[in-house]
């Protein structure tokens, strides 16, 4: 049967953000205690007291590697963010014919002012992200194919960075760090050169914008 101090470290060990936080003295040891007992206690079968978590923890934190730099990266101020509302996100399967229903997608969406539609194409899958009311042209162009998931009632926010962000250590690992950190659930995300894209849920919207908005420039 597991240690408590070996279910402890295999817990910290699991969360970047926790290892983090311990070794750099960040986190209240008394407070995670108390809110790993119930894992613990269900995980080892036998009742775990606040204060041997305690020690554990501590004993854990004297013995974590270094974090890779004596200071926390912080991101570059950027520039404006942006939102838009009522997006759907398409999967597909890909196949032989999937150049062809994008070229179908983009000429039927070409003349519609203010359409929103892009279009990622992996190794094996398709995500189209589209305006709620594209969402027939985009089933219309990709008939046929397989579809994988779909999900509606998406927003997406879009933080516009500054030339060269994506060349600086630690730009895109301070945004999503601080967004994990405040427990905001990312559908998926979008890089370009100048944009970081965030795709949520409705109620993760609110949340998220609070955070991006920490990264403006004043």
């Amino acid at each position: 049967m597991l240690s408590i101090a070996t279910k402890v470290e295999r817990i910290v060990r699991e969360s970047a953000f926790l290892t983090e936080g311990l070794k750099r003295g960040l986190i209240n040891l008394s407070e995670l205690a108390r809110q790993l007992q119930p894992q613990l206690e269900s995980d080892l079968w036998k009742p775990v007291g606040q204060a041997a978590v305690v020690t554990a923890l501590r004993r854990l934190a004297e013995r974590l590697p270094e974090p890779p730099t004596g200071n926390i990266v912080l991101v570059q101020k950027t520039g404006e963010l942006t939102t838009r509302t009522e997006l759907t996100e398409y999967t597909f399967r890909h196949s032989d014919r999937i150049h062809e229903c994008h070229r179908k997608l983009l000429a039927a969406t070409e003349p519609l002012p203010g359409a929103f539609v892009t279009v990622t194409r992996g190794v094996n899958e398709v995500m189209v992200i589209c305006s709620r009311t594209l969402a027939p042209l985009v089933e219309q162009a990709f008939d046929g194919e397989q579809l994988l998931a779909r999900l509606d009632d998406l927003n997406a926010l879009t933080l516009h960075l500054h030339p060269g962000a994506g060349r600086e250590p630690g730009t895109y690992q301070a945004i999503l760090k601080q967004l994990a950190w405040d427990r905001v659930n990312l559908v998926n995300m979008i890089c370009t050169n100048t944009e970081l894209t965030v795709l949520l849920e409705q109620d993760q919207t609110g949340p998220a914008f609070s955070t991006l908005a920490r990264f403006k420039m004043h």
